[in-house]
């Protein structure tokens, strides 16, 4: 199958990562996470705009300063990642032929969703999608979720620390970028 990505400078890009069989490894192992944002943020300049880290999958929006990287910027997130974690704690872990043939690890869902930003409309809709994930998933506000970048949007005047009521809650839910 022939994916077709859409490649415009000066833009931002939404993108969504999940763990192999949705492992729950990613608050776990957060501080390798941090890491491995900071190697790629050193590797290729980008800007992380907006994001939210779940245990089994990550919601981000970057602005690449080549637009051409951000493949590259997650592919590497993802090698990082994979290389840094002690895969002798995950119980189910096992190459499956396909991974051996890959080259890869079984850590990471094989490929991701990503979605070029066409307006700031399009921009306002993927930062609440994102902020609104650990509601959706958890049913916990975000000013109460620690892994995303709500508090620096409430601080910046973005949304007020009491957003995703129900009313936001049932206005958002028909966003599904999973």
């Amino acid at each position: 199958m022939n994916y077709r990505r859409l490649f415009i400078q000066n833009t931002y890009v939404f993108f969504t990562i999940v763990t192999a069989r949705r492992r729950k490894i990613l608050i776990e192992n957060i501080n390798i996470l941090r890491n491995t944002f900071r190697k790629t943020i050193d590797s290729f300049s980008y800007e992380i705009f907006a994001i939210c880290i779940l245990h089994d999958h990550i919601h981000c929006i970057i602005k690449p300063l080549d637009i051409n990287d951000y493949p590259k910027i997650i592919q590497q997130m993802k090698r990082y990642f994979s290389q840094k974690i002690n895969k002798n704690l995950l119980n189910d872990y096992q190459l499956t032929d396909s991974n051996i043939k890959r080259k890869e690890c079984n850590i990471w869902q094989h490929r991701f969703f990503e979605h070029t930003i066409r307006d700031e409309n399009d921009l306002n809709k993927h930062i609440d999608y994102i902020h609104f994930n650990s509601m959706k998933h958890y049913n916990i506000k975000p000013k109460n979720w620690e892994f995303s970048s709500f508090k620096k949007f409430v601080k910046n005047g973005y949304y007020d620390i009491n957003w995703c009521n129900w009313d936001d809650k049932n206005n958002i839910n028909f966003l599904n970028y999973e």
